[in-house]
């Protein structure tokens, strides 16, 4: 296990994408708070029908930030301030289609813009269904990504929210940390 002192001071952007797995981001949050980082938290439009903006606020401390659209962030460019301000960004869970647009550079959304505006490094926790994760387009999305500095942690193999098993799971709330901890040594 990493010490969480390593990460004490680091700030955080957690870009939380839609899938089931988005319910361990708020335990990630958690985590990262009590290694004494300060915590953002970006969702996508699609991640707020799994959780809601208020968990992540109130274990954050911060607000939530759901769309490049916010009149009130937005009218000092919010999203290159985000952008600018974080050490690191997370996207947890990644799904395929994020990994998609994160290794194509789309920017169609707050969390792609915001990872495509960064000079942070950016570290990706996937989850999906293993067939999705281990798809072609998906592991050559992966493989492009990890050759541009991305970290990637994850998928583990196991039980899945369809009933189905194999790799796809998003990695633990204390995988994520260790990783960022390692990286961040």
């Amino acid at each position: 296990m990493v010490e969480p002192r390593s990460l004490r001071g680091t700030k955080i952007l957690l870009c939380v994408c839609g899938g089931i797995a988005a319910y361990k981001s708020a335990e990630l949050v958690r985590r990262l708070r009590e290694a004494g980082c300060e915590v953002t938290v970006a969702m996508t439009e699609n991640a707020q029908q799994f959780v809601g903006t208020t968990t992540f606020q109130a274990l954050s401390g911060n607000p939530v930030r759901t769309s490049l659209w916010d009149a009130a962030a937005e009218a000092a460019m919010g999203h290159i301030e985000l952008a600018r301000w974080a050490d690191r960004i997370v996207v947890a869970p990644a799904t395929a289609n994020t990994l998609a647009k994160l290794t194509h550079g789309f920017a169609d959304d707050l969390v792609t813009t915001l990872c495509l505006a960064t000079t942070a490094p950016i570290t990706v926790a996937p989850a999906m269904n293993h067939r999705m994760w281990l798809h072609p387009a998906t592991q050559a999305n992966v493989a492009t990504l990890r050759e541009r500095g991305v970290q990637i942690v994850g998928p583990n193999d196991g039980p899945l929210a369809e009933g189905e098993s194999g790799p796809g799971r998003m990695s633990e709330p204390a995988e994520i940390l260790t990783a960022l901890g390692q990286a961040n040594a």
